[in-house]
């Protein structure tokens, strides 16, 4: 008899996670990435001990930890380098967040695949569905037919925009720059992010000598200048701001910059469409504000897997999924997108004001926001 196929689109974090879940679960899987090769790109990324706790459960912690850097503290910064609030990123159990290279957790789930399960070169251009059954269509002009699918190809997802034309892509009003510096001794360093009127500038100590940095600055979209920008630009952009960002900014390679508009989708009323289910950033992407855009997907993977296990029915298990996640997601999304709006303030005044009702503000409070983040029901 032939085996139930679930088809997975999107080779990223997302689509990998998943397709290693439902492996670990008896599912037979296949996953089509639209990229011709897989290469070691990306920059750094937090995972927080939401993720950490998800990864874990496929039985990934051990692996997760090695690659990662702990992250026990997090300082956020004025442009000169003055601390406006300071916390904590340990768990009541002791548990934190890591620093990770993309690529290499990348690589990480990528070995994790059964052999013959992942198809590179396959954009999907259209896809059919039928009473029994969907169908793929590439843009090379081959066909994959399968019983369910999973849409993991990210915030621009064709096929998102098939099942929800209306979907809208929403620009945050900055851009961003993102990076990794090598050969810097990050002894004793902890994650910071500095906010000032010219920009936020982050920096997330790696493992092996190296710091993740990224870069946030107002400006209109498709604004062709700043697409441009090389390391000389971004340190005259930052040049009044504190020390380690310079010799940051000088230890990367202005080759391996990476430029991106910050965006995020507007939130979607369904994730589940029938024999199709929407995950990660194709379901729910959001600004980085809260560093969760990879957390959720990473959760999304095992909370779907859960809920197949749980349920026979494939279609009702796509609709439980949805119901599980929709509201945790929506409140990440909206969330993240206001601390947008409060971080980039340019208005010395603003700022000013700001920053003193943060420092204010009770730890308790910051404190119930990341116990809001870390406590995550899988399903």
């Amino acid at each position: 008899m032939k085996p139930t196929t679930y088809a997975i689109v999107g080779g990223g974090i997302a689509g990998l996670t998943t397709a290693i879940a439902l492996q670990q679960i008896g599912m037979h899987v296949q996953l089509f990435e639209a990229a011709a090769e897989i290469k070691p790109v990306g920059a750094g990324l937090g995972l927080g001990t939401n993720a950490v706790k998800a990864l874990a459960s496929l039985g990934l912690g051990p692996e997760v930890h090695e690659i990662g850097q702990p992250m026990k503290q997090f300082s956020m910064l004025t442009e000169t380098g003055k601390i406006i609030t300071h916390s904590g990123l340990m768990t009541t159990d002791g548990r934190s967040n890591l620093a990770v290279h993309r690529a290499e957790l990348h690589a990480l789930l990528l070995s994790k695949l059964k052999p013959g399960s992942f198809h590179t070169g396959k954009r999907v251009h259209r896809l059919e569905q039928h009473p029994a059954y969907i169908e793929l269509h590439f843009e090379d002009g081959s066909q994959f037919e399968s019983d369910y699918l999973v849409v993991a190809d990210g915030i621009h997802s064709n096929i998102r925009k098939q099942l929800v034309p209306d979907c809208k892509i929403r620009y945050a009003g900055h851009c961003s720059w993102r990076g990794v510096a090598h050969g810097i001794d990050t002894t004793n360093w902890e994650p910071t992010e500095s906010w000032g009127k010219n920009g936020r500038f982050g920096m997330i100590p790696l493992k092996n000598n190296r710091v993740y940095w990224f870069a946030c600055v107002n400006a209109a979209y498709g604004d062709e200048r700043f697409k441009n920008y090389g390391i000389e630009n971004l340190r005259q952009q930052f040049k009044n701001y504190h020390s380690p960002i310079d010799l940051v900014l000088q230890h990367t390679a202005s080759d391996k910059l990476i430029f991106s508009p910050i965006q995020d989708l507007q939130p979607l009323s369904r994730f589940a469409y029938d024999r199709v289910v929407l995950i990660g950033d194709a379901a729910h992407a959001t600004t980085p504000n809260l560093a969760q855009g990879a957390c959720q997907a990473i959760e999304d993977a095992v909370v779907l897997a859960n809920c197949l296990k749980k349920q026979s029915d494939t279609v009702v298990a796509f609709q439980k999924f949805e119901q599980h996640r929709i509201k945790r997601t929506h409140w990440i999304v909206n969330t993240s997108w206001q601390l947008g709006k409060i971080a980039q303030l340019e208005n010395p005044l603003l700022i000013q004001m700001r920053n003193l009702l943060l420092k204010v503000m009770p730890d308790a409070a910051s404190r119930r926001q990341f116990q809001k983040l870390e406590t995550v029901d899988l399903g």
